[in-house]
């Protein structure tokens, strides 16, 4: 016959959890607080990151009210040094261009001039213009309507005008109607709408708005372009920048100016780095207040528990399944305490993203980020505690009081 040997039995990742789980249970108390305090580090990570994206979301919907990815396009001079002109199709082919969300343009009919009837002097035309305009421009210049209606498909190639907030005034119009007329050029035009101040667009406060085709029509216009607005994708304002010119007039790119960036841009950016460094520094030290606080639990619970280390050790438990005892029990004991920090990370956001009237952001990679951080955050604390116990003798585990 030969020798038999014991071979000690296989953990399987079942008996490694209910064993795990047997040292919590056996001390809720401590557990609660021990998890507690993971919970706290993990929730001020989670709320940190939630607060200050929901402020950066509000910041940002500000800052794009200011026209942070607003570009313009206007004619520029030619080597002779006169006006140089727009192509009519400058417009499509801007549009054409990936990050270009929107496009619209106006352009000045230069022979037109805006009085409130026919009987007032040509010279007295109040410094309004008038301005052929696409039907996108409101919603490319982030301009809303104060009474009435902006222009459609229907009313477009009509004798109808908008009037900008600084021209109903001049004109004396308190409101459109189908009665009200303002006298354009050499004709009647019914007044169906009258714009709120345009901010990113003040040229508009003082122009009288047609349609493109009735500009045509009624007005003479010659069909250029004169000025055009393009939305374009935050982060890619520059590259756009630098080929809009040859895109709005490829035979001559140098009689195109383009609008630089607004400043706006530059101080979301550096808004956006601020917050990032106020994230990291902020989420370092909760994630080492709660590594701090799983070590000290894992080294008592250690230290304590001598005499159940050493029974195992003498009925045949090997190092390494005493190591993934104690490993399961950390890594068990910072998942808890991570779900609950970023179940109250997410409650505190939402609370005080509501009492702002700001939009609740919580980022995907800060609820994902707080429970792998747990994770890494439970084995590492708890990796000295579970070797600390496998190296334990088992004559002097249960020799301890």
């Amino acid at each position: 016959m030969g020798k038999s040997t014991l071979t000690p039995a296989r953990l399987r990742p079942r008996d490694v959890l209910r064993v795990g789980g047997s040292g919590l249970r056996t001390r809720p108390m401590r557990v609660f607080l021990s998890a507690l305090g993971i919970a706290i580090g993990i929730a001020a990570m989670t709320a940190v990151a939630g607060i200050s994206s929901s402020s950066r979301a509000e910041l940002d919907r500000r800052l794009a009210a200011l026209g942070t990815n607003l570009l313009t396009v206007a004619p520029g001079n030619t080597l002779a040094g006169e006006s140089a002109t727009l192509p009519d199709e400058s417009v499509s082919m801007i549009g054409r261009v990936g990050p270009v969300s929107q496009v619209a343009a106006t352009g000045a009919v230069t022979d037109a001039k805006v009085y409130r009837n026919d009987r007032i002097p040509q010279a007295q035309s109040g410094g309004m213009s008038v301005r052929a305009t696409n039907l996108d421009l409101p919603r490319t210049v982030g301009a809303t309507v104060a009474a009435g209606t902006w222009l459609n498909a229907a009313t477009e190639g009509y004798p109808a005008v908008v009037l900008g907030a600084d021209a109903a005034k001049r004109l004396g119009v308190g409101a459109p109607g189908p009665d009200i007329r303002v006298y354009l050029g050499d004709s009647w035009f019914t007044v169906i709408g009258i714009l709120e101040p345009a901010p990113l667009a003040p040229e508009l406060d003082a122009a009288a708005m047609v349609g493109w085709s009735a500009a045509r029509t009624y007005l003479g216009f010659d069909g250029h372009p004169t000025t055009v607005y393009a939305r374009v994708d935050d982060a890619q304002v520059e590259s756009v920048r630098d080929v809009l010119g040859a895109t709005a007039n490829p035979k001559a790119p140098n009689e195109v100016k383009v609008s630089r960036p607004s400043d706006a841009l530059t101080a979301q950016r550096a808004s956006d780095e601020a917050f990032t460094g106020l994230l990291l520094g902020l989420g370092a030290v909760a994630l080492l207040v709660g590594g701090v606080g799983v070590a000290n639990t894992m080294v008592i619970s250690v230290l304590e528990r001598r005499p159940e280390i050493g029974l195992r050790r003498s009925l045949g438990a090997t190092r390494g399944q005493i190591r993934t005892q104690f490993l399961a029990e950390s890594l068990l004991l910072s998942v808890l305490g991570g779900v609950g920090g970023v179940v109250l990370g997410i409650g505190v956001t939402t609370l005080y993203a509501a009492t702002q009237s700001w939009p609740t952001v919580v980022p995907i990679w800060a609820t994902a980020g707080g429970i792998a951080a747990t994770l890494i955050i439970g084995a590492v604390a708890g990796l000295y505690p579970a070797i600390r116990a496998s190296r334990m003798a088992p004559t002097e585990a249960l020799a301890a009081p």
